[in-house]
């Protein structure tokens, strides 16, 4: 009887230190997970693709978080119960951060990133100038023509202009700038389908590469977005109807570096395939980045009758449907004394 009283007591004893050691253990990995670490400085951290936990830990280390032991860091990770949910990019941790804020912005992929927006109506020359004055990514463009990048990107022989989608991108702090352009140019391939595939009927548009050209001069006639249906119209009309666009969009970007704010007679007068009051149909190619809701007009222009408009000096435009009707109103708005 006595004997198995010491057994009871031995088991007694031996589950009361395992339970002191577990809620002990259970303290310590608390206290561990909410201790602030005191970084030097701000410590940036790069997870690759295929980076675990325990890839990471070094990573951690080597920028100056040595506390703890790395079963702490495992077990927090388990209790956490983020674990094989380490997302790819750079983190900035601050100074102060605790290893359960480390952890938890690992799985949440609060990663650094870098922002650029393209705007509507930009040139391929223009985005490539902003681009440049990324200096936070690794510069893969640089010394490279139109076509090399075009190349890169995995669009070999694709005229640039227009092939970027208007809109904000962001890539990690750890990337390259092609990875912004390979971005806008997936985006742009995205939306241009969705607006052909769901365009109206009996448009004079044979391609898709056609009505992306066509929205890319309605981006550049108005900055109003409610008009631009109704430029569409007019260009739509005037291309059913089998006349010249004579649109001064597309005569500026023929023109190139030349251009000095001035369109001048000998550059109406002067045959180019931009020259759109030369030659008949669309230019042959994007004249600038339309945004999706220039891709729309394009798509659905307005229905009526005009085929003429003029800049009315505010930003916006009047609309005539007779030759006539447009010169009293080129009178009325560009001829003023």
């Amino acid at each position: 009887m006595a004997k198995k009283n010491r057994w009871r007591k031995y088991f007694f004893l031996t589950g009361m230190l395992a339970i002191a050691l577990s809620v002990f253990g259970y303290l310590r990995l608390r206290d561990f997970g909410q201790t602030p670490l005191p970084l030097p400085a701000t410590a940036m951290v790069t997870v690759a693709k295929g980076d675990g936990l325990n890839r990471v830990l070094p990573k951690l280390r080597a920028s100056g978080m040595s506390q703890g032991w790395d079963w702490q860091w495992k077990v927090l990770a388990l209790q956490m119960d983020m674990a094989g949910r380490i997302h790819v990019g750079d983190y900035e941790f601050k100074n102060g951060i605790t290893p359960a804020g480390v952890l938890a912005m690992l799985a949440s992929g609060d990663t650094v990133r870098v922002k650029y927006t393209l705007v509507e109506g930009r040139s391929f020359r223009q985005m490539r100038a902003e681009l440049a004055a990324l200096s936070e990514l690794d510069d893969d463009l640089a010394g490279k023509s139109d076509a090399d990048i075009m190349t890169l990107l995995g669009r070999k022989g694709v005229h640039p202009e227009g092939r970027f989608l208007p809109d904000t991108y962001f890539v990690p702090k750890s990337g390259k700038r092609s990875d912004l352009l390979r971005q806008a140019a997936e985006a742009m391939d995205v939306a241009l389908a969705a607006s052909w595939n769901g365009r109206d009927s009996g448009l004079p548009l044979k391609t898709p590469d056609e009505m992306l050209t066509l929205a890319s001069i309605i981006e550049k006639e108005t900055g109003k977005a409610e008009e631009r249906p109704q430029i569409s119209g007019v260009f739509v009309r005037r291309l059913q109807k089998g006349m010249r666009l004579e649109t001064d969009p597309t005569v500026i970007y023929g023109i190139g570096d030349a251009y000095d704010g001035n369109i001048r007679k000998k550059d109406l007068q002067t045959v180019t395939p931009y020259n759109t009051y030369r030659m008949h149909g669309l230019p042959p190619t994007p004249i600038a980045m339309p945004g999706r809701a220039a891709l729309e007009a394009a798509a659905h222009p307005a229905p009526g009758e005009s085929l003429f408009f003029v800049a009315t000096g505010d930003g916006g435009h009047v609309f005539s449907a007779t030759y006539e009707q447009h010169r009293k109103a080129v009178k009325t708005y560009q001829l003023k004394p």
